[in-house]
């Protein structure tokens, strides 16, 4: 009898992640609810850090908010002595009025990207692993993030000295977007093509040739797609969950500059997007030699780093997750300064199918609730099999 008790505890672990999530789901939706109903726009998360603080009090966790502007840190410490894992969540609000099932209280405030959804689901995973704190061997640590929406949070909160207090092996988050919902998507390294603005500045007027050329002569997409076009990133048949997908080996860029002159200098600015790292060096002198001689300087004047997901970690996720899909693309157009987590620990982020209709930042984004039991239960899942 003790051998069957033995292998049945080992067959099932973590034995009661699900079972636990299920019962949570009704205070998941509280949560989601009220954060969704108050939202706080970057620099401003002042309640939201409040509201945390508490949850994360009431769970028993140690609680540290002396970083970084409004951030939180919970910690458990588990039995044992063994790994440390980091689990990030964003806390902050989009300056969107869009119209809402579930309206903001704060007008002009709304949480159109997710981060209410993230912040409910980290609880969530820090509620079942308190209570399996006994059985854990080693520490997990939920950082709640601030300033996500602006790229400052992240770099704010490892320069104010995030890591000197707290030391994890690895580091983990995730991201709700237009994916059927439930289902979870990661790839090996790069999860979003490079960001870069492009500014030039040339002497006296520039030819619209000169423009068109020049964004003809950067933008590539494999034969007959269209990579610009945000809204097939979640297509069966050429998304990111296809191989055929159409994510993959491009260079996107906004067709028209943002011209402006002063005094006799014409400057040129766009947003471009590539996938290929090894292809940004190349951009510059490209661009030097279609202008010619009336260029006076070319550069990027915003280079944010990219997600880069840790080779291994990222493969014992997709064995031990259920309900998780490689990532064959390359996403445009949005990033996560979780990047620069990841320069420090090794790390993957996850993107959480979860939106019933557009995508996030847009005009209809609405997250399907159920979403956030699947978060908590494959996620507090992935990090008790991390700490066995």
């Amino acid at each position: 009898m003790k051998l069957l008790l033995l292998l049945l505890t080992l067959v099932s672990w973590p034995p009661t992640a699900t079972l636990q999530t299920d019962s949570l789901y009704d205070k998941l939706l509280r949560i989601r609810r009220e954060l969704h109903a108050n939202p706080e726009l970057a620099g401003n998360e002042i309640h939201t850090q409040a509201y945390l603080v508490q949850h994360l009090q009431d769970l028993g966790l140690e609680v540290k908010t002396d970083i970084y502007g409004h951030g939180v840190i919970g910690i458990i410490q588990g039995a044992k002595p063994g790994r440390k894992i980091a689990w990030r969540a964003e806390m902050d609000a989009l300056p969107n009025d869009f119209p809402d099932e579930l309206p903001s209280l704060v007008k002009g405030v709304q949480h159109g990207c997710g981060h209410d959804v993230h912040m409910a689901i980290a609880l969530g995973i820090a509620e079942v692993l308190a209570k399996n704190k006994a059985s854990l061997a080693g520490t997990v640590y939920f950082i709640f993030q601030p300033e996500e929406e602006t790229f400052k949070g992240a770099k704010g909160m490892i320069d104010q000295g995030l890591f000197n207090n707290i030391k994890p092996d690895e580091i983990y988050a995730l991201h709700v977007t237009a994916l059927p919902v439930g289902e979870i998507l990661v790839k090996p390294n790069e999860m979003f093509a490079y960001q870069k603005r492009l500014r030039i500045k040339v002497k006296g007027a520039l030819s619209p040739e000169v423009g068109s050329k020049i964004y003809t002569s950067l933008s590539r997409a494999q034969p007959n797609s269209r990579p610009w076009d945000i809204q097939l990133v979640n297509d069966p048949v050429v998304g990111l969950m296809t191989p055929n997908t159409i994510f993959k080996d491009y260079l996107v860029m906004d067709r028209n500059f943002n011209t402006y002159a002063i005094k006799d200098t014409l400057f040129l600015e766009a947003y471009l997007y590539e996938t290929n790292k090894s292809n940004l060096q190349k951009i510059i002198p490209r661009i030097k030699s279609i202008v010619g001689d009336q260029l006076l300087s070319v550069s990027f004047i915003q280079e944010n780093p990219t997600v880069v997901n840790d080779v291994r970690l990222t493969d014992n996720a997709l064995l031990t997750l259920k309900n998780i899909h490689i990532d064959y693309g390359q996403v445009p157009y949005f990033n996560d300064d979780f990047a620069y987590f990841q320069q420090k620990v090794p790390g993957v982020y996850f993107l959480l199918g979860g939106s019933t209709a557009a995508l996030n930042h847009a005009p209809g984004f609405k997250v399907d609730e159920k979403c956030m039991r699947i978060g908590v239960d494959s996620f507090s899942s992935l990090i008790m099999q991390r700490l066995k």
